[in-house]
């Protein structure tokens, strides 16, 4: 399964669900490829943010590794599932991808925690160092809930 976290700079949220997702699924031995990209071109090339990593590490996981991408149109069809860490990347992404496009494989990230949730993950970036443990926490206990679903 090939599964896709888009927020959008891809480098705070995004690549925090990127790594504790393929985590988990390896440590579930699950065959997943777990991949993230963000809707804007700010960060392309990019590492996640310092504190993305260093709360990340801090858990055992080490996303330094990642480097920032832009979502394109061809996602749609490389990803089994694509996930949007909120309503408003959701949106881009529709208009990345051409307001025709197939978003049958698109589901807002929470919605896989809560069904039918549009919340949007908080994105940390506008804070200082303590608002991304309160991100991950919740990054995490998604990520599990679509491990129980998807496996």
């Amino acid at each position: 399964m090939k599964i896709l976290m888009v927020c959008l700079g891809n480098i705070c949220r995004s690549p925090i669900a990127e790594g504790i997702l393929q985590h988990k699924a390896d440590k579930a031995g699950l065959d997943w490829q777990v991949d993230s990209a963000g809707t804007n071109q700010y960060h392309i090339g990019e590492a996640p943010h310092r504190f993305s990593q260093k709360i990340c590490h801090s858990k055992g996981i080490d996303i330094s590794a990642q480097r920032a991408r832009r979502f394109i149109p061809k996602d749609l069809e490389t990803y089994d599932l694509i996930l949007a860490l909120a309503q408003d990347v959701y949106d881009d992404m529709n208009e990345i991808a051409g307001f025709d496009a197939d978003m049958s494989k698109v589901k807002i990230f929470l919605g896989e925690l809560n069904e039918g949730s549009t919340e949007s993950v908080p994105d940390p970036w506008f804070g200082d160092e303590s608002g991304y443990l309160p991100v991950y926490e919740l990054i995490e206990r998604t990520c599990d809930k679509i491990i129980e679903k998807y496996r």
